[in-house]
């Protein structure tokens, strides 16, 4: 019997669970028709959405390979990220804050997310699991935090960041996967916010968003020690959507600079609506996607 996409109504819309054509045990999950997360059953390690990669290849850089970590994920969907790092780092103890709870049963339901090793999923606001937890606890916290494809941007303050570090063992690694378009105001002022807690920052992006040709994914990682610039750079320069990576200063000559994003000084500007559209066919019935 052939595999059949999943619809189902949750919190923050109409959840679709749609079979790959391409990979026997790939499914993406998409809701209101935005892609979520692309998970592959029998290859965890597998990881389809670009920005979804560049985060797998931070964290492969930061630590030696094989190396368990404690990790904490803000927002879950899918869960893609969680069984990476569980299938490359046996042993990690991982925490995912999902706020869906429609949509982490479905995920539970028909993507195995029970089968996860180490892994926990709470049914949880991520801002409060993150203030709950003890100081020290985790050696990687990821952000990925999306509404119904409306931008989180009250994360992006640097007092929740502060909260974030104070969370995240010496040495560890943050990681926060933003959407911006135009004149990247919300993401220049995130990055901004990033810098004024962390000593060590970069940006991963596609070159078309950092010049403002289109809206897409932009991807912060930090941590208290040196980041593996040159890894990440040689990388991206490679990859089949090619990635750069700059430095606070280079992203300043390329893309300009904003003001820290605060609690008294929020990002009240509009956010381009996230589109990660799901595979669709063209006019002579080839398959394109977007995931960008």
């Amino acid at each position: 019997m052939g595999r059949v996409r999943v619809e189902r109504s949750v919190w923050f819309g109409e959840a679709e669970l749609l079979p790959d054509p391409h990979r026997d045990a790939g499914w993406t999950v998409a809701v209101d028709g935005v892609t979520q997360s692309f998970v592959d059953l029998a290859d965890p390690t597998y990881l389809k959405l670009p920005y979804v990669a560049w985060i797998g290849q931070a964290i492969d850089r930061h630590w030696p390979p094989g190396t368990a970590v404690s990790a904490t994920y803000l927002g879950g969907a899918g869960c893609t990220l969680p069984r990476y790092v569980a299938a490359t780092r046996p042993g990690s103890e991982q925490t995912a804050f999902e706020l869906d709870e429609p949509l982490v049963e479905l995920v539970r339901e028909h993507l195995a997310l029970d089968e996860v090793p180490g892994l926990e999923v709470r049914v949880q606001d991520g801002r409060a699991g993150v203030r709950d937890a003890q100081d020290d606890s985790a050696d990687l916290v990821v952000l990925d935090v999306f509404r119904a494809g409306s931008v989180a941007t009250e994360l992006a303050t640097v007092e929740f960041l502060s909260e974030i570090a104070r969370v995240l063992r010496p040495g560890g690694l943050f990681a926060a996967n933003i959407w911006d378009g135009g004149e990247l105001p919300f993401a220049l002022g995130a990055f901004a916010s990033v810098c004024e807690v962390f000593p060590h920052v970069l940006v991963l992006a596609e070159p078309a968003v950092l010049l403002r040709r289109r809206a897409g994914n932009i991807v912060v990682v930090a941590s208290t020690r040196d980041l593996p610039r040159a890894g990440l750079d040689a990388w991206g320069a490679a990859a089949a959507n090619r990635m750069s990576c700059l430095t606070p200063r280079q992203l300043a000559a390329v893309a300009g600079t904003a003001p820290p994003i605060t609690e008294a000084n929020p990002h009240t500007g509009q956010v381009p609506p996230v589109r990660h559209p799901r595979e669709q066919r063209d006019l002579n019935g080839n398959q394109r996607s977007d995931f960008h």
